[in-house]
């Protein structure tokens, strides 16, 4: 029995909050949510023919609207409720690699991408250029070794312990790129330059050899 007829069908039509979740969670059951279309679709065209039923006056019974209205938000909260968790750990389970697999771009053609999105003032795309752009250098320097789905702040901690003058830069850059490709923070001007710099100074630095890393005990922040 779906929940059109529970409300006009005899149930009581002005069902307290316990009865009204439960009949939203019910409703949520329903096969039909489960079957191609979209959960939202589903619940378009349960409330056409909800609103298509209500045809005669005494549909119109205003404790009856207020039990359907009140039944309509619980539908939509636990949508919510469920839709959110799914969508946030798919989000936190996607590829958060610097470099895609299939990017064979050299440092210098990320660079210009990093240049080219700074001139047009998209600092977003230049900030995440810009690391990516750090990265293959180390790599091409073989201060780094090529390996796929590293993250930021892995690429960080590997750049940092081969280059301790500049660990706590490089670390703070693998967080800024967190922040602005996974994390909604908007990136600045400010953070276009700091990177730049920094990118400079990667560029000019003597890395330290495996076996000096390991000799030298080397405190980076994490």
């Amino acid at each position: 029995m779906n929940l059109l007829a529970r409300v006009v069908g005899g149930v009581p039509v002005d069902p307290d909050a316990a009865t009204a979740r439960r009949w939203a969670v019910e409703e949520l059951l329903d096969p039909v949510y489960h079957e191609q279309r979209s959960l939202l679709t589903r619940l378009v065209d349960w409330l056409a023919e909800l609103l298509a039923g209500l045809r005669t006056p005494a549909a119109f019974d205003p404790f009856a609207v207020l039990a359907v209205v009140g039944v309509l938000v619980a539908v939509v909260v636990i949508a919510f409720l469920v839709a959110g968790p799914v969508r946030l750990g798919r989000r936190g389970g996607a590829d958060r690699s610097v470099l895609a697999d299939d990017d064979a771009r050299t440092s210098a053609e990320i660079r210009a991408a990093a240049d080219a999105a700074a001139a047009a003032g998209d600092w977003a795309v230049a900030v995440l250029e810009r690391f990516r752009a750090i990265v293959r250098g180390l790599e091409e320097r073989t201060v780094l070794d090529e390996r796929a789905a590293r993250t930021a702040h892995e690429a960080a901690l590997a750049a940092a312990a081969r280059l301790p003058a500049l660990a706590s830069e490089l670390v703070a850059a693998g967080r800024t790129f967190d922040d602005v490709a996974y994390g909604d923070v908007p990136a600045t001007a400010q953070d276009e330059v700091r990177l730049r710099g920094l990118d400079a100074r990667v560029q000019d630095a003597r890395a330290m050899t495996g076996s000096e890393v390991t000799d030298l005990s080397v405190a980076v922040p994490r």
